[in-house]
This record gives C-alpha cells, structure tokens and sequence, in this order.
C-alpha cells in the first residue's frame, strides 16, 4: 500500500466513526411525527405506488439496503424500530433505492447488472492478482488480468456514487415535502446521510488509487 492509500485508509476510518458518532447523537432526536423507521420506510413506498416491495428487519448494525432482486427494504433493528432524525433518514434513503428500481433509474440498473459479475470476480481477483505477481517476470498476462478485473471493480465503486447521492436527494425532498420531518430534523437527516455517502466516496477513491499502483507496477516490470 502506497502513501495515498494509506492517506485514504486513514480517512475512511475517519469517516466511518464520525458516521457512527453522528447517527448516535442524531438517534437522541426524537421524531416530532412519531414514526418509526419502518413506518417512514412503508409511508414512502405508498406515497410512491409501490405496492411490491415489503420492508425488513435485517440484523446487524448499519446493514441496511435494499435488494433488487427480491424487493425488499432491508432495515437494522435500530433503524427499524427506533422515531428518530437518523432512522428517518436512512429508511427513506433505502426507500430511495426502491424508488430508483420502479422508475428505471439508469445508473442502478447499470449497478444491478453489474453485480453478479463482481461477485465472482472479487472472489477470484485476489489470486489471479497474486499469480500475476508471481509470474510477471515470465509473462505479464495473468498480472494484466488481474488488474482489468480490479479495473471493473473500481468502475463499479464509481457507478455506486450518482445512485447513493441521488436515493439520498429522493429521501430527503420526500422527507420535506410530506412534512416527516420539521426544518431542524431535516438538517439532522441531511447531516447524517451526507456522511454516509462520504463512505463511498472514500471506498471509490481508495479503489482507483489502487488501480493505479498496480498499473504502475506492471508499467515498471516491462520496462
């Protein structure tokens, strides 16, 4: 690992336990329309005609997502249960998600298709990366690669940035429009899911900063 990615792991951490401090602290805030997350979570799917997609309690903290492939708006218990600024927010953001999946939203589409693909190429990426390492003075192939299926990897890191950013502007314009929250939860809500899509931010960048040292690595045995 580089200095940049060392600089990006150090962030990301950041990132993460000013995440965790945020959603705690906001979770303090009471929701003046007395809903719980799944209530938030059930009164966005309706307001959206959608009648096919059930909400969940998943285990787990900070596990919430929604799947595609089943309908389903999947919420830790937290989440689920608890009449907060924080709950609201991350429920109507996975709402968000739902919401993309009925409209054809192109770029979760995209994500969707995607993903099935990574889920065998992230398995198998790691040797194939190793093997390259291994051989690179023989023959640069296997290294090469390793580095287009870490190349995909990263292009999926990227696509999932414009589809959390916007579920996150669906959730809130929702949250403001049908009055789920006053102008302070609001900004609680706006703070919170902020931070969240920092995460992928970071996860991205941290991805591309390692595409990048592997390119140069290999650039700097064929040479």
């Amino acid at each position: 690992m580089g200095i940049i990615g060392i600089i990006i792991f150090i962030v990301s951490v950041a990132v993460s336990l000013v995440l965790r401090s945020k959603l705690a602290h906001y979770a303090q805030t009471r929701l003046r329309a007395d809903l719980t997350g799944a209530e938030v979570a059930s009164r966005m799917l309706r307001k959206h005609g959608i009648e096919d997609v059930q909400v969940t309690c998943t285990d787990g903290y900070l596990s919430d997502h929604y799947n595609p492939l089943n309908k389903t708006v999947n919420l830790s218990a937290p989440v689920y249960y608890q009449k907060n600024a924080a709950a609201a927010a991350v429920a109507a953001h996975e709402c968000g998600h739902a919401v993309q999946h009925a409209k054809g939203y192109a770029f979760l589409q995209l994500r969707s298709a995607m993903a099935p693909a990574l889920s065998v190429t992230s398995r198998y990426m790691p040797w194939v990366i190793l093997l390259g390492f291994l051989v690179v003075e023989i023959t640069p192939l296997p290294l090469e690669i390793g580095i287009g299926l870490f190349g995909l990897t990263t292009l999926f890191a990227f696509i999932t940035l414009p589809v959390e950013f916007d579920a996150s502007s669906r959730a809130l314009a929702w949250m403001s429009r049908e009055g789920v929250v006053t102008s302070q939860e609001y900004n609680l809500a706006q703070d919170a899911l902020r931070w969240a899509a920092l995460t992928y931010v970071v996860a991205a960048l941290g991805s591309l900063a390692e595409l990048l040292r592997l390119v140069t690595i290999l650039n700097n045995r064929r040479r």
